[in-house]
């Protein structure tokens, strides 16, 4: 995979936006928690590895988080949701593609569940309460969705949503949809890794360095130091 170091411009704006409000950032966010465990998950699997696409947000913070977590072997930024040829950078930032910025999360079911994950997501990983925008991102294309690729993936996902609705884990009520996956596309080669490449950048110091730290001190039994990278399973595969 051919790397570069260029930034998102648009990001880069942000970035810069976010800078001088620090203070309020810290002091008006949502405050993460462990929200209760699902009820209904999928059975420990021998059918080798798993998929589910999750969207939350800015891909940068939802890749962080499961690069970190155990039983996940791959996270990959990317679009979900539109059609394959507006699944560009620029062209998904318009919120007019249908697309939103997701991620590929890859796991082992031996070593970690799909509701697992869907506690982590909806614990760490984003706030599942923001319509159509995370933190300073807004538009459709940051919107808060699960894009299950097979029935079960829709069951256990529905079910997890309806769970913690009744529960009232969050003060506001959960904006996350339960969408068909019919295609995921792997965003350009400078968003993959981000965090872990950037980690001084301003957008990832005060919106996603915390999301890692949340998830190592909420779920320390499944939290690991060093993150697993697109970068490095492509160096393994070649």
């Amino acid at each position: 995979m051919t790397r570069t170091r260029r930034l998102s411009p648009r990001k880069f704006g942000l970035a810069l936006l976010v800078v001088p409000l620090v203070a309020w950032a810290l002091n008006t966010g949502r405050t993460a928690e462990v929200v209760p465990a699902p009820a209904v998950d999928m059975a420990p699997s021998g059918d080798g590895l798993q998929s589910v696409v999750l969207a939350g947000g800015c891909f940068w913070g939802v890749q962080a988080v499961f690069q970190h977590t155990k039983g996940v072997t791959a996270a990959v930024s990317g679009y979900a949701g539109g059609a394959k040829r507006t699944a560009h950078y620029e062209m998904v930032g318009t919120g007019r593609t249908g697309h939103a910025e997701s991620v590929q999360v890859t796991f082992d079911p031996q070593q970690i569940s799909l509701g697992k994950i869907l506690q982590i997501y909806f614990s760490v990983a984003h706030d599942p309460t923001e319509l159509n925008r995370q933190g300073p991102d807004v538009g459709t294309q940051y919107r808060s969705a699960v894009f299950y690729a097979n029935d079960e993936q829709k069951r256990i996902a529905t079910a997890y949503i309806a769970q913690l609705g009744k529960a009232h884990a969050f003060s506001q009520p959960i904006v996350t949809q339960v969408e068909p996956l019919n295609g995921f596309y792997a965003a350009e080669d400078y968003h993959q890794d981000f965090a872990v490449l950037h980690p001084s950048y301003p957008y990832i110091v005060f919106n996603d360095l915390p999301k890692v730290e949340h998830l190592k001190q909420l779920f320390a039994d499944v939290y690991r130091d060093t993150p697993v990278t697109v970068m490095a399973a492509s160096r393994a595969t070649q």
